[in-house]
């Protein structure tokens, strides 16, 4: 055989293996939003990388995942969508609030959002079940919990008869108003007044809070919003030195030093969307797939900020806190 015969032939053995790689099927890739920053959102997306592992995908071996952070600024969330639809992603994880951003990028990839309220009212289902469209996801039951937040915190200050709710009036990952219009009912039950304070950047929340006293404001819910999270150190320390009770959503905010909160249990919300990605990517579709309502909550109480404000927490409400902070 010719040398040039014989290297021809070895080349050729040698781009066997290339061509059985290139034809084998590329693994499907998932495209993560967040309005929230990578740190922020690690224990969320633990949660969703093992609802995606229940349904036998695991990232890295058979599946891929696109990460987008707005890092906590809002008006990056359509780009951040925009740019997964274009990479063609299998399936849109659209997370806090995202979805609305998800939605308008794309009516054909399937999106999963997790989402703390009302999708039928976001404008993102048509029902919860019947989806209808390429949207579907879990939702935590949003006025029961605005509801529970303000009975639980007049259970701890019940002499407090004006209560200031801390918005973002801004806000387009959030339906603030509904969730205004759901405290204000549930004030007039508990015979308490709802005010409200905006609060849109640093300075306003500065601002809200030196209002407090000469608006006899008793304790304050923080309303569910991806900037007032993010601001949770401040608004931790002005609660703290204006010796006003607070309420919040996640358990970071009692971690950080408010005094309470109470929602649904994020990281089982994430599973459970986890869950959702791995079927769709198994063939269902986000159509027939009803929304999923959390029913698990978790209250935890921060008693050392309890206690630096003089506050004595009812002994059957510790006994139905997930986790107390001493």
């Amino acid at each position: 055989m010719r040398r040039r015969e014989f290297m021809s032939l070895l080349g050729g053995v040698a781009a066997w293996p290339l061509a059985g790689r290139a034809q084998q099927p590329a693994i499907p890739v998932i495209g993560y939003l967040s309005a929230r920053s990578a740190q922020a959102d690690a224990p969320m997306v633990a949660g969703f990388q093992d609802g995606l592992k229940q349904t036998g995908f695991v990232q890295g071996q058979n599946v891929a995942i696109e990460y987008r952070w707005a890092d906590d600024q809002q008006d990056r969330v359509p780009q951040l969508a925009t740019d997964l639809v274009k990479r063609r992603v299998s399936v849109i994880a659209a997370t806090g609030g995202t979805a609305r951003g998800a939605k308008v990028a794309t009516a054909t990839i399937p999106i999963v959002f997790t989402l703390a309220g009302d999708p039928v009212a976001f404008g993102l289902v048509g029902s919860l079940n019947q989806p209808g469209g390429n949207v579907t996801g879990v939702t935590f039951l949003s006025s029961e919990v605005e509801a529970k937040r303000l009975e639980l915190l007049h259970h701890l200050v019940p002499n407090a008869t004006i209560i200031a709710a801390l918005a973002n009036p801004t806000s387009t990952l959030t339906d603030t108003p509904t969730r205004i219009r759901n405290l204000q009912a549930a004030a007039q039950t508990l015979g308490v007044q709802i005010q409200v304070l905006n609060a849109s950047s640093q300075p306003e929340i500065d601002r809200a809070f030196a209002t407090l006293v000469e608006r006899r404001v008793g304790a304050v819910i923080v309303a569910i919003d991806p900037f007032l999270d993010s601001r949770r150190e401040q608004i931790a320390a002005l609660a703290a030195r204006y010796a006003v009770p607070t309420i919040h959503q996640f358990r970071e905010f009692a971690a950080a030093g408010g005094l309470v909160s109470y929602s649904g249990d994020v990281v089982v919300a994430y599973q459970q969307a986890g869950i959702y990605t791995g079927r769709i990517l198994k063939g269902e579709k986000p159509a027939n797939m009803p929304v999923v309502q959390s029913t698990n909550f978790k209250l935890v109480i921060n008693l050392k900020a309890a206690k630096a404000l003089g506050l004595t927490v009812p002994p059957a409400l510790l006994a139905t806190a997930d986790e107390v902070i001493e």
